[in-house]
């Protein structure tokens, strides 16, 4: 493998057909279901399928098969299957995965800057799913066709872009299952949905924490009453919903009170962890948009990076019940709700957290008022198999060749449902996890960007372990 020349060739494409691509992409409101609940009936979907569907179809490899499967009620999915280029091993297979679902558009961008507007500054694509993860179509069939350049031989590649990631992924088993005859029994997972520490390095995720979200609501009243004459009396949903989430969470420290979420750290993981602080340093905590005097959590970064990848942890990420500040009338309002994010690490059964949770709750309601807790179907987190030599090797030698520095590895706080599908149903794979979710990258929330250097240089890496698959089968 020529080395300059892949690369040249992955950055010819990215500036003249990706790039363009990714700002076409941007512009679709293709909101996940769960956030567009007449998705079918708006067309984004679709829409972002076809654009993809296209642009693939003219960077057809010989003998590649692109379709979009709709299978009757669900989000669409895009499949491509590209033939083998060389000899030997015909049945096996890679599968390179990504979705094209996105969050919706959260308040907040900077002027200038919107979700649904492609802005390029400073080698930055601003806009919404373009980083997490609109690119991984692009990238994955990329890596492939930089291989074909130089007449570099690959196994069979399934490409997977799903529609309902950001909704929990609850189509996929179904397509995956459809789809089973056609995808074979892979031995290499690359998935580009990930994020990396920095930008001067390749990165691979190790594991990922599940997903539990569900509605607290507390109700006190039937309608809403004057505070002079109801508070002191009647107790505010306010208060009673301060104390009943204490039950599950110290308020002062941020630890999960409920011993159901927790799972025992594997030691390679903390060696891992360990590792990355070393490298990132402050940046572990200097990436977030911190308010001016804020403090990170615990001054050790790794352990900040084992709070965030394999501790549980609660986060309220809606509220409903409460006017808007000038709206905010002397009132002692009638209920109050929450929508709870837990986080929680790989190995916890989501349906008994979210038991523990509920139970936690509800129970023996302060001053008998209504407490209901509804959970939204959960998410396993996923602890990666150990990494084959081939694949640590190939992973080590890629990002020297096109970053200059060696590969890390940690843990990532976020879920990426198919994970654990793929791990259930095969054991033996092994696992290439990365991405370009950065430090400010802000992948669903505002100003979230893809740096379009690293994009090329995760595309450039993934074709050489696509290359080195090969090559030790």
């Amino acid at each position: 493998m020529n080395n300059e020349q892949l690369m040249r060739f992955v950055a010819e494409a990215w500036d003249k057909s990706i790039v363009p691509a990714l700002c076409e992409y941007i512009r679709i409101p293709n909101k996940s279901a769960h956030f567009d609940k007449d998705w079918e009936k708006h067309g984004h979907m679709d829409a972002a399928a076809e654009l993809m569907r296209q642009w693939c179809e003219a960077n057809a490899l010989p003998g590649m098969k692109t379709e979009i499967v709709r299978l009757p009620g669900r989000t669409p999915l895009l499949f491509i299957d590209v033939p083998a280029s060389g000899e030997k091993n015909s049945s096996d297979c890679v599968l390179m995965y990504g979705h094209m679902d996105k969050q919706p558009e959260f308040t907040g961008w900077a002027e200038g800057l919107s979700p649904w507007t492609p802005v390029i500054r400073n080698g930055r694509l601003y806009g919404r799913g373009g980083a997490d993860d609109g690119y991984a179509v692009f990238g994955s069939l990329l890596a492939l066709k930089a291989l074909a350049d130089q007449n570099i031989p690959h196994a069979r590649c399934v490409i997977l872009i799903e529609g309902s990631e950001e909704s929990g992924s609850p189509d996929l088993p179904a397509y995956v299952d459809a789809l089973a005859d056609r995808i074979g029994d892979p031995s290499l997972v690359v998935c580009l949905d990930a994020e990396c520490g920095n930008y001067d390095q390749f990165w691979c995720t190790t594991s990922l924490r599940g997903n539990l979200t569900g509605t607290l609501r507390v109700d006190v009243l039937r309608e809403g009453v004057h505070s002079g004459m109801a508070s002191g009396i009647a107790a505010s949903s306010m208060r009673i919903a301060r104390q009943v989430l204490d039950r599950v969470e110290d308020s002062a420290t941020g630890r999960i009170k409920l011993d159901a979420l927790f799972a025992k750290i594997p030691e390679d993981r903390v060696q891992q962890a360990q590792a990355a602080a070393k490298a990132l340093g402050t940046e572990v905590y200097r990436k977030l948009p911190m308010v001016e005097g804020m403090q990170p959590m615990d001054k050790d970064p790794a352990e900040l990076l084992l709070n965030s990848t394999w501790r549980p942890t609660l986060s309220t990420t809606g509220v409903d019940g409460i006017p808007s500040l000038p709206n905010a009338g002397n009132v002692l309002r009638p209920y109050t709700a929450f929508k709870l994010s837990f986080r929680i690490p790989p190995g916890v059964d989501p349906e008994r957290a979210g038991a523990a949770i509920k139970e936690a709750l509800e129970k023996d309601p302060p001053y008998g008022a209504k407490v209901r807790y509804e959970a939204d179907p959960g998410a396993d987190g996923w602890n990666a198999p150990s990494t084959a030599p081939w694949l640590a090797a190939a992973m080590s030698s890629a990002s020297k060749n096109f970053f200059g520095k060696d590969a890390m590895y940690m843990g990532v706080g976020g879920t990426i449902p198919f994970m654990g599908m793929l791990n259930v149903k095969f054991p033996k794979t092994q696992f290439l996890v990365t991405g370009v979710l950065g430090p400010q990258s802000n992948a669903h929330g505002p100003n979230e960007f893809l740096d379009i250097e690293t994009g090329k240089k995760v595309t450039a890496c993934v074709a050489q372990v696509v290359a080195e698959h090969y090559r030790r089968s």
